[in-house]
């Protein structure tokens, strides 16, 4: 029996990079909505579009680039080759998570208050 390394590996990337972007989503905007609403005071209608507009944008690049990477990926032909290939892809898009946190923390804070006070 020959059996695709690819597909099997193609199944366990995908559960486990959705399951840290739609936990970490989950968990920026509960938190994110306090954030924001601290910065915009009196203005929580606007801070509640403010960061569903962060949350879309977040999965929607992330689920994105996840499906994308796919593509790229070399054949499999052993296990090892396996795990070492999504512990890699894994570690990427975990970066990525991390880079785009501090992105919108940045953004958040230097320009939203000067949008607010014009």
């Amino acid at each position: 029996m020959n059996v695709n390394l690819n597909i099997i590996g193609y199944f366990i990337y995908l559960m486990i990079t959705i399951f840290i972007i739609v936990r970490v989503g989950k968990t920026c905007y509960r938190n994110g909505n306090i954030f924001v609403s601290e910065l915009i005071p009196n203005h929580e209608d606007l801070c509640q579009r403010i960061n569903q507009m962060l949350l879309l944008g977040y999965y929607l690049l992330n689920i994105g680039y996840c499906a994308m990477t796919l593509i790229s990926w070399e054949k499999i032909i052993a296990i090892n080759q396996l795990i070492e290939v999504i512990a890699t892809k894994t570690a990427i898009i975990i970066f990525i998570i991390s880079g785009l946190h501090y992105i919108n923390i940045i953004i958040i804070t230097k320009y939203i208050q000067k949008l607010i006070n014009n």
